[in-house]
């Protein structure tokens, strides 16, 4: 096959570490004038413009954005593709909040044709966004999964997704049993689990809503297939965490449910632990396990804050979930923006740089795909994004008046949106143009 080679020009930042381990300024590399080359779809190499501009081979194209910054794809670890068409659904807390509209809606995906209609306005609505890789829940439906494999296949994509295991307190139209929620599991794994850039997630949804037969069983999944990832939610909200103690007496708190049942581990993303103590942060970091932060959702619901601070004192891997339809935005930007409010309510501070550490990097360390995606390192997945200085008149205007990077990122993660978004690029292949 032959090389197909081509560059892009511009301001290039990426993390290479987490701040919190290393400090902010040995935590990611900026180049003022950058270039990105891409061969056969993998970072060929990346540098300032000056010194590998003179030795790119003659006829490589070279795309220049004089206004624009280059930063890697961004990563959302939590994400619901059924509820998409019930974002910002009004006036109540979780428990209320899914028996009032998630679950109806989620029973639309009994449909096939409905759900590829749904995969593709969520999967366009990722790359408008920026977001090159996700998380994501089905419903209890396998087409739900099967739709949005075979569009994200189309493009190339690297996204990984699970149907919901479900098999009690849900509406009898939506719930599996813990054999059928096993064997359509078993046959969507079999199907897409490592075919190009896919990869598939068991997927209880909560405890609250899976018997002890099926969390029994989405363990033995793990254990059949060891690379398989595995999502659900965690203490997001006080109610919940006071039906699990109702429903497991036997076991000695939340957490402690799925590590009964063996799913905890190095592919395991736990979304929201918004009200995980400092024992239950020791044992996610102990196995490996990963939590979602979801500001958005975690204020539209009222859940809580999450505490960062004290993920980062336990050494916890923590991506950022927009979890669409209980966060109001697929854009990460904007639930940059919330996130630092989150901070900003504990009396803590959220740099830029450790923003955009959780919306990159930090995401693929969750994913345990830091190899692949989250950099610029050449040898990686060529998903980057092209932001756009001149979105929007506000944006240009405050833009001029920063002066260093961080102040230029910062104005970009309070400010910016889907629009900022000039390009999307998978595997060097644009796959959104504004």
């Amino acid at each position: 096959m032959p090389l197909t080679r081509k560059a892009y020009r511009a301001a290039i930042l990426h993390s290479i570490a987490d701040p919190a381990e290393v400090g902010i300024e040995a935590s990611y590399e900026y180049f003022e004038d950058g270039l990105l080359v891409v061969e056969n779809g993998r970072i060929g190499a990346l540098g300032h413009a000056s010194e590998l501009l003179p030795g790119l081979p003659a006829g490589v194209q070279v795309e220049h954005y004089p206004d624009a910054l280059i930063t890697p794809g961004f990563i959302d670890t939590h994400i619901h593709l059924p509820q998409t068409g019930m974002v910002g659904a009004y006036g109540e807390q979780l428990l209320d909040w899914l028996n009032t509209y998630t679950f109806p809606c989620e029973s639309q995906f009994a449909d096939p044709d409905h759900a590829n209609e749904v995969a593709d306005i969520f999967i366009k609505e990722l790359l408008r966004n920026g977001t090159t890789t996700a998380l994501v829940f089905g419903s209890v439906h396998p087409q739900s999964v099967n739709a949005f494999f075979a569009a994200a296949e189309k493009l190339d994509l690297r996204m990984i997704a699970g149907k919901v295991m479900m098999d009690r307190n849900a509406p009898d139209y939506l719930t599996d049993t813990a054999e059928s929620g096993y064997q359509e599991s078993k046959a969507l794994i079999e199907r897409w689990h490592g075919k190009g850039r896919l990869h598939y997630a068991v997927t209880p949804r909560f405890a609250p809503t899976s018997t002890p037969e099926q969390l029994t069983l989405a363990g033995q999944l793990l254990t059949e297939y060891p690379d398989l990832y595995m999502q659900t939610h965690i203490s997001e909200n006080l109610q919940e965490i006071q039906w699990v103690k109702e429903l497991f007496p036997e076991r000695k708190g939340y957490l402690d449910v799925y590590d009964h049942y063996q799913l905890l581990g190095e592919r395991s993303v736990f979304a929201h632990g918004v009200h995980l103590c400092d024992d239950e942060c020791a044992r996610l970091a102990e196995t490996g396990s990963a939590v979602a932060f979801c500001p958005t959702s975690n204020f539209f619901l009222g859940s809580g804050l999450f505490n960062l601070p004290m993920a980062e004192k336990h050494k916890l891997n923590v991506g950022l979930g927009t979890d669409v339809g209980g966060g109001t935005s697929f854009s990460l930007l904007q639930t940059l923006n919330e996130a630092y409010k989150v901070m900003q309510l504990q009396g803590a501070r959220l740099s830029p740089f450790k923003s955009l550490y959780l919306a990159t990097l930090g995401g693929a360390r969750a994913l345990r795909l830091e190899d692949k995606i989250g950099t610029l390192h050449p040898g990686t997945d060529a998903d980057f994004l092209v932001l756009d200085y001149h979105a929007t008149p506000l944006l240009s205007y405050r833009l001029k008046q920063a002066n260093s990077i961080a102040e230029t990122l910062f104005v970009l993660m309070t400010l910016g949106d889907d629009r900022t978004v000039l390009q999307t690029f998978a595997a060097g292949q644009q796959v959104h143009q504004r």
